[in-house]
């Protein structure tokens, strides 16, 4: 089996080192990031792990029996225009990408009408330590010979209808709440920080939230945030489109203030050491923020 790879970032490298043991067989990719002076990430990645890269995304998918999309969100459509002229009949397009359902629609029509099948794969938590076992739910073209070939490789995958949208509306909304209590945490914690009680509101919601499991919930948001914070304001955009694709203008307003923190923090550039208490961790946000401004 010859899977190829549009966008090598973190996901795509997760699913080749848990599928390689499988020996499922040829890997090649292609990342956008090829030949920018961030290219060498990139090579030695695809060194490291044993994937070819194409000189350009068709290169990548060509002969390729599943081509697997794991780009930005904001990239989801643009990345299958780019092998759009490649795709051939019979070729699996499976979209891992955290973005709108109509997003995943449009990008089905164009992979379709191109003869190749389109797969809405939303992966529902994150890519390590499992790799391509992590949860996901499938829609669209999920049937035949594409289910045996996931039971074959040990995805770990529920279908959840046939519809392209319905997998990835159920991560979009569930990301609305998620997402919503990483920005809230972080949010509330320094703030309590900066205006010098701290220990008031702290003792006060560890105390009402108790099944949270405090103050590792709290740091752990702070985490993802800081480390993630870009990645997942992006996704975020896409759950405000969700969200009035829906109807609900509000809470395409509420996604987009939510994605507008993460996407603060994570371009903060700060790091925590392993030592370090909740109140440290939000001081360096703090120290971070000014800085920055």
């Amino acid at each position: 089996m010859h899977i190829g790879f549009i966008g090598f970032g973190e996901a795509a490298r997760a699913f080749v080192s848990s599928l390689k043991p499988l020996g499922t067989g040829r890997f090649t990719a292609f990342d956008i990031l090829q030949g920018t002076d961030r290219s060498s990430e990139i090579e030695k990645a695809s060194a490291d792990l044993g994937v070819a890269l194409g000189d350009g995304p068709v290169a990548a998918i060509e002969g390729a029996n599943w081509i697997i999309s794991a780009v930005t969100a904001a990239s989801s459509l643009e990345a299958a225009r780019s092998i759009e002229n490649g795709l051939t009949e019979g070729q699996v397009y499976v979209d891992i990408n955290s973005v709108s359902a109509k997003r995943k629609q449009e990008t089905a029509a164009l992979v379709r009408g191109r003869g190749a099948r389109y797969v809405d794969m939303a992966v529902m938590a994150p890519v390590h330590p499992r790799g391509h076992r992590t949860p996901v739910l499938i829609a669209g073209d999920h049937g035949g010979e594409i289910a045996e070939a996931l039971q074959r490789l040990e995805f770990d995958f529920t279908v959840v209808g046939d519809e392209v949208g319905a997998a990835t509306s159920i991560k979009m909304i569930r990301s609305l709440f998620v997402k919503g209590l990483e920005a809230i945490t972080v949010q509330a914690i320094a703030a309590a920080r900066q205006a010098g009680c701290f220990d008031e509101v702290y003792t006060s919601l560890s105390g009402s939230y108790k099944v949270l499991g405090w103050p590792d919930f709290a740091e752990y948001q702070f985490e993802r945030m800081m480390r993630h914070g870009v990645r997942r304001a992006a996704e975020m955009r896409e759950s405000a489109n969700s969200m009035r694709e829906l109807g609900f203008a509000n809470g395409g307003e509420l996604a987009d203030a939510i994605a507008s923190l993460h996407d603060e923090v994570g371009n903060l550039g700060c790091a925590v050491s392993e030592n370090d208490d909740l109140g440290a961790i939000a001081d360096t946000v703090l120290a971070a923020r000014k800085a920055s401004r």
